[in-house]
């Protein structure tokens, strides 16, 4: 299941796009976080949420005993804070003098609820699992920071398309909470248009599907086929499935085993939840009470949030102290997934940390 968070993120690309090299990085601490009675806005609860996390480096506290070198790093739908740990991402920002140095930072990476080794549907609720939102998983996180890590403020929040949208939230939900918040592949509105139609066609092609039975399947639903087909199509990039698949046979063969993989880890319930999450998402309301310096960073080969709509630029006016990058595409950008190739903007990222340091 950890292994989704390529749907929003490199889908087929990571395997031969990088050289395998040594990690520069330090290997990452694993808690889990246990909330008692955790409720949620839908009204329903559990007894005991389950909050995974992963932590890179050591928290330091100022004169004050304030933590300031804190890092939220929150990961896309489907997806796992592991997502965060490829050379084309931890290499480019987390070694010594890097961006994100982890001896210099203390990076946090949780798994959202629903997702990786967080609670979610598949651990034995299925479709009597807590209806989750975006609310609801950035408060869990806001809970492990200030509860189990001890973190009062943090240096910077960022996060890749769902994480992008977590860190809109967050930056609205916890305006003093932190220095600079940087959503990477994300737009501030509500999901429509296209975007909220393929999610439909994401939960319809499960639910209808009669072997779904209601979440109370012994075998994964085979509308669960067509929902990976729909999510490949969302999140791929035209360029650079070209050049990974340029005649007839290589693309047949590379969808054939893209879809292999996904099907042999992904979970009916599981994916529901993830896509039905985004539900109530809607920060455009309260952009202007956004204190925090935001960076946000698109990419204009991004199918999920295309640049054609003009959306991106026109709600950043409405933040104080925004700022909206748009990367060209080129043939190094990966479409959506160009969020997780820190390469291409990890430039800006040393700007941002630049301006707000204290």
């Amino acid at each position: 299941m950890s292994r989704l968070c390529l749907f929003f993120a490199v889908l087929i690309f990571s395997s031969c796009a990088c050289a395998a090299t040594a990690a520069t990085w330090p290997t990452p601490y694993e808690g889990d976080f246990t909330i008692a009675d955790f409720h949620f806005r839908s009204g329903e609860s559990l007894p005991e949420l389950r909050q995974h996390y992963r932590t890179l480096g050591k928290l330091h506290r100022d004169a004050r005993g304030n933590a300031d070198n804190a890092v939220l790093i929150l990961h896309g739908t489907g997806g796992a804070g592991t997502q965060f740990l490829k050379e084309y991402f931890a290499g480019e920002l987390f070694g010594p003098g890097q961006p994100l140095d982890a001896t210099k930072f203390f990076i946090v990476l949780p798994d959202g609820i629903g997702h990786g080794k967080s609670s979610k549907p598949s651990d034995g609720l299925h479709a009597r699992f807590p209806h989750y939102s975006y609310d609801d998983m950035v408060l869990a996180q806001y809970r492990l920071l200030t509860e189990q890590l001890k973190i009062d403020r943090l240096r910077l929040v960022m996060g890749t398309s769902m994480g992008g949208m977590h860190t809109w939230v967050w930056a609205e939900t916890y305006p003093d909470f932190m220095q600079a918040a940087l959503p990477l592949a994300s737009v501030p509105v509500q999901i429509a248009g296209r975007n909220r139609i393929f999610r439909h066609m994401i939960t319809q092609a499960i639910k209808t599907d009669p072997q779904w039975n209601n979440g109370e399947y012994t075998l994964q639903p085979q509308g669960l086929l067509s929902a990976l087909y729909t999510l490949f199509e969302m999140g791929s990039s035209p360029l650079q499935l070209q050049k990974a698949a340029p005649d007839r046979d290589s693309a047949d063969k590379l969808i054939d085993d893209w879809i292999k993989i996904r099907l042999a880890e992904t979970d009916a319930n599981d994916l529901l939840y993830q896509v039905d999450a985004s539900r109530d998402y809607d920060p455009q309301p309260k952009l202007a009470t956004i204190k925090a310096p935001l960076l946000a960073i698109n990419s204009a080969d991004d199918q999920i949030n295309p640049p054609e709509l003009g959306i991106f630029e026109r709600e950043l006016k409405h933040v104080p102290h925004g700022r909206a990058v748009m990367i060209p595409i080129s043939p190094t950008t990966h479409g959506h997934g160009t969020h997780t190739w820190a390469v291409l903007w990890k430039d800006q990222l040393v700007r941002l940390l630049r301006e707000t340091k204290q």
